[in-house]
């Protein structure tokens, strides 16, 4: 089963819930105003649903999430849940090969409103003529999850999924404060956020949560790298892995990839739809990094395209 974990399709009703807006975060035209990034032009083309159909070509599955760096999920309730909404009836309205992640307000934590979504059905309908079952699990903000009083507050969201068997996914959040170039969002806060968002959950979320599993975006911001500073700062490093966290590779490139396969191992056999985390297309590793994938830890899932058994 071919999945893409990451996407991100921008639907009529999530468009025009942003230019509804008069404030940050709102779209003008296709310009994006955010509060902590340069006004951005969107390219219509990338979420035109047809175009991305045709890039989705070969795929079982597509999760599409709300973009976080957006904010939506921090705004206030009477703000943050129109637009939430309007991506949720879109999303579960996409055709096949799409599925969803659900999202959730943060300034008013409602563990039922996101069981009510997680229940709901897709309105796409199977070979069988069923509906196809709804969201994937859960995206949060990096922003939410990336220390203890976060995960404190989310707990209740986070019991959600473990109820279900569903699974969360860290994104990175709002860079709240402009700085730098263009690029500097994305390469500085992002990966801040994530880094301590996977120590976080596995310092302070893993004892409270045991059986949720939880996918990084971005390799976590590299975070897994800091394992020997993590073991000489007193911490467990080296050889401590959670099975039940994932990596997800997004712009990241063969070395990145290669030095975190090192480190943690992949797992590169994708069995079925209770674990939706691969595949991004073969990064052209090396036979020393392939050798870890397979020797070193053989059943930790990062990138998998084909088993080099």
């Amino acid at each position: 089963m071919t999945v893409d974990v990451h996407q991100h399709l921008w639907t009529p009703a999530f468009v025009d819930a942003l230019r509804r807006r008069t404030t940050a975060p709102r779209l003008d035209g296709w310009t994006l105003h955010l509060d902590g990034e340069p006004a951005y032009e969107v390219d219509p083309a990338d979420h035109d649903l047809a175009g991305r159909l045709a890039l989705n070509e070969g795929l079982d599955l597509a999760l599409v999430s709300l973009s976080s760096p957006l904010g939506v999920e921090s705004l206030p309730p009477g703000e943050a849940w129109p637009i939430i909404d309007a991506y949720h009836e879109d999303a579960l309205a996409l055709p096949a090969p799409f599925g969803a992640w659900a999202a959730a307000c943060l300034s008013e934590i409602d563990p039922a409103r996101l069981a009510k979504a997680l229940d709901a059905r897709s309105g796409v309908r199977d070979a069988a003529g069923d509906a196809r079952p709804g969201f994937a699990g859960l995206q949060l903000p990096a922003t939410a999850v990336r220390d203890a009083a976060g995960l404190d507050r989310v707990a209740p969201l986070l019991d959600v999924l473990t109820e279900r068997d569903l699974p969360l996914f860290v994104h990175p959040g709002p860079a709240t404060e402009p700085e730098g170039p263009g690029w500097w969002p994305a390469v500085v806060p992002y990966v801040q956020q994530m880094h301590a968002a996977w120590y976080a959950f596995t310092a302070f979320g893993r004892a409270r949560h045991p059986r949720l599993r939880v996918c990084f975006s971005l390799l976590a911001g590299l975070a897994p790298l800091h394992s020997e500073r993590l073991a000489n700062r007193g911490g467990e490093g080296r050889g401590q892995v959670d099975p039940g966290m994932f990596l997800e590779t997004s712009s990241y490139g063969p070395r990145a990839i290669d030095a975190v396969v090192r480190e943690l191992g992949v797992d590169v056999v994708v069995s079925g739809s209770d674990q939706p985390y691969a595949t991004a297309p073969d990064p052209a590793l090396g036979d020393a990094a392939w050798h870890a994938v397979a020797v070193t830890n053989p059943h930790r899932l990062l990138n998998g395209k084909e088993s080099r058994k």
